[in-house]
């Protein structure tokens, strides 16, 4: 059995006119860059979806705090809050709220100056009263 004039495929070890290189070696050199071409290709890609990600979640935080109502109660206690009222001297003006964890803190501006309330929010009381006078 021959073969009539036909060279069987890859047993041509004979390098191609003008260059050291067989036809098979060329072969697997295309296929090396049409692979590594798809491979960065793919890489910006992600980068770029990357980018845009976080680009969009900028904008927004996530709350760490952990709220007043999350706090877990002892074991057979319920959550209840109670309604309380805070007194603030006449003509007082809040000029400011701010809360952390179960502390609010009023910022309040009187005719003496201004006076600053730091309050308990599961009790109600007020902790600290801090006045700011003028000198």
């Amino acid at each position: 059995m021959t073969n009539r004039g036909e060279t069987p495929p890859d047993t041509d070890n004979t390098p191609i006119e003008g260059s050291p290189f067989t036809p098979r070696q060329v072969r697997i050199l295309k296929i090396a860059v049409i692979v590594m071409g798809v491979l960065l290709v793919a890489g910006f890609l992600l980068i770029i979806a990357t980018i845009a990600f976080q680009a969009t979640q900028m904008g927004v935080e996530e709350d760490t705090t952990p709220a007043i109502e999350q706090a877990s109660p002892p074991a057979g206690e319920q959550k209840t809050r109670k309604a309380f009222d805070v007194t603030i001297p006449d003509g007082a003006e809040v000029v400011d709220m701010t809360v952390d964890g179960n502390r609010l803190v009023l910022h309040l501006k009187i005719a003496e100056g201004g006076d600053v309330l730091v309050i308990d929010l599961t009790d109600g009381k007020v902790i600290s009263r801090i006045g700011l006078r003028p000198e």
